[in-house]
């Protein structure tokens, strides 16, 4: 088995607002946390991994903003992990305004891997009516903080904020990018109840993104970390049976493959790009794609491959794999008869 994240989920523990979309308890499944279950879910993640790259991860609030006693408690237990080989590493998710010399004194006595940084949006404009409590300058600020540190850091961004536009996200997603992110995260926006962000919707002030548009923005925002070689670890939220729970569930682009469309979506913007470049395609092509990317340039029920065929007037597309060829990069060859 490859690498895995352990993950610990303490919901807003540490965050020091309550940003309009946000409800951890919903979105990670976990109601309340127990300092005394987290070697207890460690040793039940480990019991099922036959691998040796395993990471303990902190997920859910803000980690370093957690009370400090508790913070060095659980870096103790998971480091107790890596010194015995078990796991490989400790990694984190915190807010920008949390980063700072006298948390990264404490961090450096740990194997921290990464740093994931809830960035969201660089326009300070969106980031203030989200209820953010930070600024782009802020988390500029903690991004240099961690490189000076050799720390590596992780960029999480959303798509479909209220008051954000495509061009917001394309600019937050090239900031990730210009400032040495190692990975980074996409997450269209979904509105959860016991937020303010339920309210605003349902008052009409914000009206989500439907599944197609957030595919769309996804799909033109990942290709920005595409071509500048930044690793998506994920788009969308992690599953869980309250993501679609009508208890906690309100409305916005809820779909359980929605990665999956994302990049089927982004071979299919490339496969367009290609196509205008060829010169005279003929009725029937071959489309060579990266190995394993067959499903996803064909697209789910061949919704790629009927749009292509509708919009060119195509006879017959084949598609073929090529094992040298790099993720999201696309041939195009007329075939001949």
């Amino acid at each position: 088995m490859g690498h895995i994240n352990i993950p610990i989920f303490i919901p807003h523990l540490g965050c020091p607002n309550q940003c309009i979309f946000c409800n951890q308890r919903y979105i990670s499944g976990t109601i309340e946390f127990k300092e005394a279950d987290v070697e207890r879910q460690i040793e039940q993640a480990l019991s099922t991994y036959a691998g040796n790259d395993a990471e303990i991860a902190f997920f859910g609030g803000s980690f370093t903003g957690i009370d400090r006693d508790l913070m060095i408690r659980l870096l103790d237990i998971a480091q107790g992990y890596v010194n015995s080989k078990r796991v490989s590493a400790i990694r984190m998710s915190t807010r920008p305004d949390y980063i700072n010399e006298e948390i990264l004194d404490i961090l450096s006595r740990y194997t921290i891997s990464c740093v994931e940084l809830g960035l969201q949006s660089i326009n300070d404009e969106v980031l203030k009516y989200l209820k953010r409590g930070h600024t782009a300058e802020q988390a500029k600020t903690a991004i240099e903080l961690l490189k000076k540190r050799k720390i590596p850091f992780v960029g999480q961004m959303m798509v479909g904020l209220p008051k954000a536009t495509l061009e917001d996200e394309i600019n937050c997603a090239r900031f990730i990018c210009e400032n040495g992110a190692c990975a980074c995260r996409i997450y269209p926006t979904i509105v959860f109840r016991q937020t303010e962000l339920a309210d605003i919707a349902q008052s009409g002030e914000y009206e989500p993104l439907s599944l197609e548009d957030a595919v769309l923005r996804s799909a033109k925002v990942l290709k920005i970390f595409v071509d500048n070689g930044v690793y998506c670890l994920r788009i969308g939220l992690c599953e869980s049976d309250n993501l679609h729970s009508s208890d906690s569930y309100v409305a916005g682009p809820n779909h359980p493959s929605i990665g999956e469309m994302v990049k089927s979506r982004l071979y299919l913007d490339v496969i367009l790009e290609r196509l205008n470049n060829l010169i005279e395609p003929s009725k029937r092509i071959i489309i060579s794609c990266p190995k394993g990317a067959t499903s996803q340039v064909t697209g789910n029920k061949r919704k790629n491959i009927l749009y292509l065929m509708e919009l060119y007037g195509f006879q017959e597309i084949k598609i073929c794999e090529n094992e040298t060829l790099d993720a999201y990069d696309i041939r195009i060859f007329n075939k001949e008869d």
